[in-house]
């Protein structure tokens, strides 16, 4: 009797059934689901649902019945506002034509001739210093230039700085370093045996340009033509403080919203405003997969040969760019520093003392640093968690392109799009997330997404330097995964992480297109301040508080190089190692 024991049999068997159950689950695999589940959510209801209220917006009257394409009919059947589309092309196709072409001898002069490594460092952070400054710094030092009452006004003859001819100016130097850093990374690219060829077979140096370099840099050529035209078309700073009465599509958006309030017609405006970008994406998108494929693995380094007169041209062109920059935030800073324009031309600090202390600009100072600071670390944390999780997890089935779908569709929404996308999502009464809209979280976000692309590659090629391996071992050894991205990836990729920080930090304090249909009172920011003042004519306060904005995004990249260079040798030491 003893030995009969068969009823406590199938009540053992499903508790080893769920133990065996348990124990297949991937933990890690899970987590990672989940966290990327939630960026995914993010970037849904921050960038793909604002974009489809702006689609539902402009087929729909202020009732909210649909209409079809009744607005379209009427934008089209206006001469003004059909005149404006075709004022933004023609600028944004005039601004690729002289930017473009000044950015590549530039580039060429940085990696193509033999002049001292030093210089070229100095002449490359010249170069860059428009990307420091709010767009609408150099509108407002052109008109000190050469407004009405400018220093080199004679030098226009009877001609006027406002309108197209003052922004093309405005944007060429807003969008010069854009296309620099492209065609640099074009030209970098050069495969030495193509030119060992060419002399081979006795091609003269003009030969050889034509031949071989245009050719083999066409990608990049057409890359920085898109982004340029991209920007231009996007841009509100550059033609609200210097296009006088020359309207453009960004700046219709903003009368449409905010001067008659007609969401309906701006959100038509926006529609259109995304085309030309999305088109400029698209073709942005096929060039930067032909360019990768153009080195190969027997490729090698294409190395100058020493030319004095080639140094004396290029350099002497450098210096002549270099120049002109420096004289645009000049000016900005000579005009933040003088009493009053042109009356009294006493120097003094007075204009930051308004701007610090005597005005509500110290808020919107304060306001700036404060989103540029939390979008640095949460955007950068956010951007390489998403990158690293896309990248690294095995088995994500459709979430691995639809994510990278995501992360890239923002770099085809402008600015002034996304903004106006977020007040009729945000701010409708049905929306369970309507308690966001007034406040700085939601600035915060839209920042984040705005240039979530630009970040995201970053962090991708960042790990794609990371064997696959790394994940492998570890999961036979047992080690969690957030283990390994905290002792492993995230050292190895904190070069990446920390350009992102700074990235997002710099851009945060100039963006203005984006943010200008979101701030309030208690929210404003400096940029917006600085486009205030000028509509006011407080030229001074205006041209100090940018000046400011430049003078804190260059302490910052200064403090980052500082603090990187220690950070690096204690995380980065293997790399030296590996040298030796």
């Amino acid at each position: 009797m003893k030995e009969i024991a068969l009823p406590q049999m199938p009540s053992q068997a499903p508790k080893a059934t769920t133990t065996s159950w348990l124990a297949r689950w991937n933990w890690d695999e899970i987590i990672a689901r989940a966290v990327l589940a939630c960026v995914l959510v993010a970037l849904f209801l921050f960038l793909l649902a604002p974009m489809c209220a702006i689609l539902a917006n402009a087929v729909l009257d202020r009732d909210g019945h649909f209409v079809g394409l009744a607005h379209f009919a009427a934008y089209i059947r206006t001469p003004s506002l059909l005149q404006s589309a075709r004022n933004s092309v023609m600028l944004a196709a005039s601004v690729v034509g002289i930017s473009v072409p000044l950015a590549f001898v530039f580039a060429y002069a940085l990696t193509r001739s033999t002049l001292p490594a030093p210089l070229k460092a100095v002449f490359r952070l010249i170069a860059l210093i428009p990307l420091l400054a709010p767009s609408l710094l150099s509108a407002i030092s052109f008109v000190q230039w050469f407004g009405n009452q400018g220093v080199l006004k004679p030098l226009l003859g009877g001609a006027s700085i406002y309108g197209a001819r003052g922004i093309i100016i405005a944007e060429v130097y807003n969008t010069f370093p854009h296309a620099l850093m492209i065609l640099v990374t074009a030209l970098s690219l050069a495969d030495g045996r193509l030119y060992e060829a060419a002399s081979a077979l006795g091609a003269s140096t003009r030969r050889k340009f034509f031949s071989v370099t245009l050719p083999s840099c066409k990608y990049g050529l057409i890359s920085a033509a898109t982004v340029t035209f991209t920007y231009v078309i996007s841009d509100f700073g550059a033609p609200k403080v210097i296009g006088g009465d020359f309207n453009v599509l960004s700046i219709d958006v903003f009368k449409q919203v905010i001067g008659q309030q007609n969401f309906s017609m701006g959100a038509v405006v926006g529609v259109l405003l995304l085309v030309p970008s999305v088109l400029s994406f698209m073709i942005d998108a096929v060039v930067r997969r032909k360019l990768r494929a153009q080195l190969t693995a027997r490729s090698v380094p294409y190395v100058p040969k020493p030319n004095a007169w080639a140094n004396a041209l290029l350099g002497g062109y450098c210096m002549l760019v270099c120049a002109l920059l420096l004289a645009v935030v000049g000016m900005a800073i000579y005009t933040s520093l003088i009493k009053l324009w042109p009356y009294d031309l006493t120097l003094g600090l007075q204009n930051y003392h308004i701007v610090l202390f005597e005005s509500d600009m110290a808020s919107a100072y304060k306001n700036s640093l404060v989103l540029a600071t939390a979008t640095a670390l949460s955007g950068s944390l956010i951007v390489f968690t998403g990158a690293y999780l896309i990248e690294k997890t095995r088995n994500l089935g459709l979430m691995r392109p639809v994510m990278h779908f995501l992360a890239v569709l923002s770099m085809a929404v402008p600015g002034l799009v996304l903004g106006l996308g977020y007040v009729i999502f945000f701010n409708h009464p049905s929306n369970p997330l309507n308690f966001l809209y007034n406040t700085m979280i939601l600035v915060i976000q839209s920042t984040i997404i705005h240039y979530y692309t630009s970040s995201h590659l970053t962090a991708i090629t960042a790990l794609k330097q990371i064997d696959n391996e790394f994940e492998a071992v570890s999961a036979s050894l047992k080690v969690p995964q957030w283990r390994t991205f905290l002792r492993v990836t995230l050292p190895v990729c904190l070069p990446a992480v920390l350009d992102i920080a700074r990235y997002y930090f710099v851009v945060s304090m100039s963006t203005l297109s984006c943010v200008i249909f979101l701030y309030t009172p208690e929210t404003i920011l400096a940029s917006v301040a600085i486009m205030h003042m000028d509509d006011a004519g407080d030229i001074g306060p205006a041209a100090a508080l940018a000046s400011l904005i430049v003078l804190t995004s260059t302490a910052i990249c200064v403090v980052y190089a500082l603090c990187t260079r220690v950070l690096l040798r204690r995380t980065q030491g293997w790399r030296d190692l590996a040298r030796h």
